[in-house]
């Protein structure tokens, strides 16, 4: 496939205008390779890790969630030189596909509302809302773990999630409105879960949007690296 080709189906996947304002000039096509694209890899990050695989792989192309290059590159040092030198030693494309795919039907929401086996799922301004079936200890299994529960968590029947970091008062107060028991996200602050008008169940950044790359790389047919920050939670 020609990488025109391919950057056509990804904006289709996830369209462009899809994304948030701050992720102008962060989102498609981040570093060109070759032109015609043949074994493609995903991620969650372009990590120096990820990246080495994908090379080792032998990948033309890399598909991420997150990109490397959050703020404008005046200089090329340290781990960002050691990134752009492997992506472009090995002539790799690097797509990245953020707050479009998180907006994107069938996208990063919508992949954790099908691995916690939500139900009736309908949308709210960002993330859904759905019928939970399953128990809070087997939400923590299917999410690998290292959950943190702030409030009384009485039932999850109706349970609200938003994809990556989206414990914002604004989210809590619309899940609340829409008849939500919990809300379900990462990187909750002290003062919006003192605030908060819901039971807040805390999960990491990576368990909530790994599931959709790597259920697109399923899709796809991709090569799929796992690669989870070392996290260990002592009593």
């Amino acid at each position: 496939m020609h990488l025109r080709a391919f950057t056509g189906e990804m904006e289709r996947l996830a369209p462009p205008d899809l994304a948030e304002e701050f992720d102008c000039g962060k989102i498609g096509l981040i570093v060109e390779g070759r032109p015609e694209i043949d074994t493609i890899c995903c991620a969650l990050d372009a990590t120096a890790s990820v990246v080495k695989r994908a090379v080792e792989a032998g990948a033309d192309m890399l598909v991420v969630h997150h990109t490397p290059l959050w703020k404008a590159v005046t200089a090329l040092t340290g781990p960002t030189a050691l990134l752009m030198r492997q992506l472009l030693e090995a002539d790799m494309n690097l797509y990245v596909m953020h707050t479009n795919f998180d907006h994107a039907p069938e996208g990063v929401n919508d992949a954790l509302a099908e691995l916690l086996s939500l139900e009736n799922v309908i949308p709210l301004s960002i993330g859904v809302i759905g019928s939970c079936p399953i128990t809070i200890d087997e939400l923590a299994r299917r999410l690998g773990g290292n959950i943190r529960i702030w409030g009384d968590l009485v039932t999850m029947s109706r349970l609200a999630l938003v994809a990556g970091s989206g414990f914002d008062p604004v989210f809590l107060a619309e899940a609340k409105e829409a008849g939500a028991d919990a809300f379900l996200s990462a990187e909750l602050k002290h003062s919006v879960a003192r605030s908060s008008p819901l039971p807040c169940i805390e999960a990491t950044h990576y368990a909530l949007e790994a599931p959709a790359m790597r259920r697109l790389a399923l899709r796809k047919g991709w090569q799929y690296f796992d690669d989870p920050p070392r996290l260990r939670s002592i009593l």
